[in-house]
């Protein structure tokens, strides 16, 4: 065998507690929220922003996110499972053979998520007067960090991977089979670390003004990557075969659309994306 190929057979469940196991991909996925939370702690105490209106956000953002990218992997990618098991939507137990079992969330995407998060701080914003792409702008900072430790869950898990390499390298995923492929958790999760860098340093060096600009080159760059990453994956359902773009490209295309008219416009939208209410601020 190739030295350039690597077997990869981790075990996805770290501890088991009182017989409920704790997966890696939980674990990864609490990190990756803990960091994007701190990078946007940072910026707001940067801005004299009061961290109370984070930590409320935080929970907005974290709802949003968890209902969000449940509802959809229901709804993009197995519906015809869950319009007959509509309870297993929203519980962690799935009924086989006439007995519950729990096996957690077992599905969640992506953009189902991202949608989950914009209407979680849409009604934020509405809620405390904020200007929601002033908003949209930091965060945008942090998320890629979020996402980028949920692909390294889902490379615990080995799943979402890539299709087969030529044979000379490449990973193979030994829980499922013994083909070398392309560790696509693996390019998705270093191509969002690597926005987030570069979003960063464009923040710092305050050289672009935020009024959505930010948030604009978050939707382009992110959906990008995982519109060009999607020609390397294997297909997570069956129908996506007959396709001529997959799932996931299809769900890319409006994110990616989105942000180049955000930045288009961007001029035109200065005066209600800049505005930060000054109830927000320390004293």
């Amino acid at each position: 065998m190739s030295s350039a190929i690597m077997i990869w057979e981790a075990n996805p469940e770290l501890v088991t507690i009182a017989g409920v196991p704790v997966r890696y991909y939980g674990l990864l996925f609490a990190i990756g929220l803990l960091l994007g939370y701190n990078i946007v702690k940072y910026i707001f105490k940067r801005e004299n922003i009061n961290i109370r209106y984070l930590d409320i956000l935080l929970m907005y953002i974290l709802v949003g996110t968890l209902v969000g990218a449940r509802l959809g992997h229901c709804l993009f990618y197995d519906f015809e499972y869950y319009k007959n098991h509509i309870l297993e939507i929203f519980i962690p137990f799935q009924n086989v053979a006439g007995h519950w079992q729990y096996v957690g969330f077992m599905g969640l995407a992506s953009h189902g998520g991202a949608i989950g998060v914009l209407l979680a701080i849409y009604l934020f914003c509405r809620k405390y007067k904020i200007g929601a792409f002033w908003l949209l702008d930091r965060i945008a900072i942090g998320v890629p960090i979020t996402g980028a430790f949920i692909r390294f869950g889902n490379f615990m898990n080995s799943e979402i991977y890539g299709k087969p390499t030529n044979g000379n390298w490449g990973i193979i995923f030994a829980n499922d089979d013994m083909i070398p492929r392309h560790p696509t958790q693996l390019y998705e999760a270093f191509g969002y670390i690597l926005v987030s860098v570069i979003l960063w340093l464009l923040y710092r060096s305050g050289k672009v003004k935020s009024n959505g600009i930010f948030f604009s080159y978050f939707l382009i760059s992110m959906f990008s990557i995982r519109f060009i990453l999607e020609f390397f994956k294997e297909n997570q359902v069956n129908f996506e075969n007959d396709m001529v773009l997959n799932m996931g490209q299809w769900l890319s295309i409006p994110f990616i659309i989105i942000g180049f008219v955000l930045l288009f416009f961007n001029d035109k939208m200065k005066k209600i994306t800049a505005y930060v209410p000054t109830n927000i601020r320390n004293n």
